[in-house]
């Protein structure tokens, strides 16, 4: 889809940065000067203890470190630096699947997180350095428990809830966490699910390093309690002190590590700095949300993954905004649950994943209509690029087509956003991520680290650090150089690969064409899964899609799809809709990337925050036994199903 979508005029004339010569400037401004760009960024936005001495230190690249010599403390930035003008405005807005709400003010929000600080320092003697594990739900704890440890200086990581005990251990060992902290259970699509009975099973043998357990009563189920070891939150947090001085913390301390899956080998635990990070939240929320004052903003991911951490605690509490955090599915009790809390809420910014817009488009598409949605002013899109048909149906049925959507592209390792739209500024093309933001120095490179082509293909990589980058790989240091910095140069140094592969277009616009491991090598040639899917996207029966590679004699791989169709009457077209596919295929790529297997299937094996798990299609597509862990994903039956379908 070539179509330009110009920012709302009238959005425009109150946002930060009001159109692409204000955008253009500012990249002018950090080329030229660079490391003054982000020392003004610096001194503007944060609350510095002690100023720092140098902006950045490349003595030890890829080591870099950002502010050295400054002392902060994140939940002051949060926080305390917010209670002489926000004190009574709402911090937290929580809702459960059962329709229940809390209401958490930034002062309700200091004392609670205060109270959960002096617990942790004076029950189980955390200190600062000190690795405490979250393994808890969506529940406003949550939010409090990662405050309470950036407080006392203790490192936080958060495994997402949907984890099966061994990957729950293996992040307890890696981390040698001192701690853990769970909740007894929560509620999805109406029922509980327990996860105290997790931790139970990940700390039997080899977690000697944790000692403790602290549990938040949420679903007030009936478990086991270990004596000496299993403390309950609600009953302790009472006899806590309100007032908790915040630990004083070097600009480079770690605030918290993130590991991503370690379906693949030992799992990676991404570092984080205190400064850098929480300058680039809050950086990000101003320039690509534009959130102002008042605002309500709401990003419906968990906070187990890094979006979470950003965009629903660390960086809506930096700019003293009001977040909402939601504990269920988007579709209970109905397909309008989401649609009817924008109206309730009057949520001004919301920030989704392509998957769940796809979702609700196919099972709810004239659902938005029934709800005033009026109070928006920014879309987001964040996980993996969305197809124009989503876009379209986003923009224009839950924005009313005069939001604009910032598709953004960014990774845990990143922090935050790295390329996308600017909502006031930005001409959009959908299917785009636009241009890096300023003061990122991202470029499309080749093999040899020179930059490629309009319309080629290439490496995406990020040449020049920025304060909220990895810093390491919590104790593998070596096996950080390796995965970021020992795939591409550029004069001859080397530089951040991202692992994806994307081009730019006629005017200059970065497309993402995906992972570059996610690619088909078809008779020799390689074709990104990513592009294929887009094209199959464009079907009017196709919901959902995910390409993989399939063994093939002659052309060592061939491309196989599974497809959701919309609607159920459609699946008797099976023959006539292959042949529709293939037309549009080769219509759009050519005949090397006609497909040469389809699999209609009732869905798609995804987490619960909607990431497909192609290695499990993989899997299938190669008739190979599954060993992933399948327990992990929103509905784990769908893999017998696929497969099934696959063996009949």
């Amino acid at each position: 889809m070539s179509q330009v979508f110009e920012p709302n005029r009238e959005f425009s004339r109150d946002a930060r940065i009001k159109n692409m010569c204000e955008f253009k400037e500012l990249r002018l401004q950090a080329e030229e000067d660079f490391e003054g760009y982000w020392d003004k960024m610096a001194k503007e936005k944060i609350d510095w203890f002690e100023p720092y001495d140098t902006v950045l230190d490349e003595s030890n690249a890829p080591f870099y470190k950002w502010f050295n010599g400054g002392k902060l403390n994140v939940t002051h930035q949060c926080l305390g630096r917010h209670l002489k003008t926000r004190k009574n405005k709402a911090a937290i807005i929580w809702e459960g699947e059962d329709g229940s709400k809390r209401i958490i003010t930034y002062l309700q929000l200091y004392y609670r997180v205060n109270r959960l600080a002096n617990l942790l320092k004076n029950k189980f003697n955390i200190k600062k350095g000190d690795r405490v594990v979250l393994y808890l739900p969506m529940i406003p704890e949550a939010a409090f428990a990662m405050l309470a440890c950036a407080k006392i200086g203790a490192i936080h990581s958060i495994v997402f809830g949907g984890f099966s005990a061994d990957a729950l251990r293996d992040r307890v060992q890696d981390a040698q966490a001192k701690l853990v902290i769970t909740a007894d259970g929560a509620f999805r699509r109406g029922k509980p699910y327990m996860l105290k009975p997790v931790v139970d099973e990940a700390l039997k043998e080899g977690c000697e390093c944790c000692s403790k357990v602290l549990i938040v009563q949420r679903n007030f189920e009936d478990i086991d309690y270990v004596p000496g070891r299993d403390y309950v939150y609600n009953e302790m947090i009472m006899n806590e002190s309100q007032h908790c001085d915040p630990e004083p913390m070097d600009a480079e301390d770690p605030l918290f590590l993130l590991y991503t899956s370690g379906s693949t080998g030992k799992p990676k635990g991404v570092q984080h700095s205190s400064a850098g990070y929480i300058l680039w939240a809050q950086y990000t929320m101003e320039h690509v949300f534009d959130v102002k004052e008042n605002d309500t903003f709401w990003c419906t991911a968990d906070v187990g993954w890094i979006t979470g951490h950003t965009y629903i605690v660390y960086g809506p509490l930096a700019m003293g905004a009001t977040t909402i955090m939601y504990e269920g599915v988007p579709t209970y009790p109905d397909v309008g649950r989401w649609w009817k809390m924008i109206e309730e809420h009057r949520v001004n910014q919301f920030y989704t994943a392509p998957t769940a817009i796809r979702l609700l488009h196919k099972l709810g598409q004239d659902e938005p209509a029934k709800h005033d949605l009026s109070s928006l002013k920014v879309l987001g899109t964040v996980g993996e690029p969305i197809n124009p048909d989503a876009w379209m149906w986003y923009y224009n049925e839950i924005g009313g087509g005069k939001c604009s959507i910032v598709d953004t592209w960014w990774q845990t390792e990143t922090g935050g956003h790295m390329i996308t739209p600017l909502p006031g500024a930005t001409p959009i093309k959908p299917g785009s991520a636009t241009f890096p933001l300023p003061g990122i120095m991202a470029e499309i490179i080749d093999e040899d680290g020179n930059p490629t082509p309009k319309g080629e293909k290439g490496f995406l990589c990020i040449t020049k650090p920025w304060p909220s980058m990895i810093r390491t790989i919590w104790g593998d240091p070596d096996r950080f150089v390796k995965s970021y910095f020992g795939d591409c140069k550029k004069d001859g140094k080397p530089v951040y690969f991202s692992g994806d592969g994307a081009m730019y277009d006629d005017d200059g616009y970065i497309i993402i064409t995906g992972r570059t491991d996610d690619v088909i090598n078809v008779s020799g040639h390689r074709l990104g899964t990513a592009e294929i899917e887009a094209v199959l996207g464009h079907h009017v029966n196709v919901a959902e899609v995910a390409v993989v590679g399939k063994p093939d004699a002659i052309k060592g791989e061939c491309i196989f799809a599974y497809i959701v169709l919309k609607g159920e009457d459609t699946i008797g077209e099976e023959i006539e809709m292959i042949q529709e596919l293939n037309k549009l295929i080769t219509k759009e790529i050519g005949n090397i990337a006609k497909l040469d297997g389809i699999l209609f299937v009732p869905g798609l094996p995804k987490t619960r925050s909607g990431k497909i798990m192609r290695r499990i299609l993989r899997s299938i597509a190669k008739s190979e036994a599954i060993t992933q862990d399948t327990s992990t994903l929103e509905d784990p039956s769908v893999v017998t199903t696929i497969e099934k379908l696959f063996n009949r």
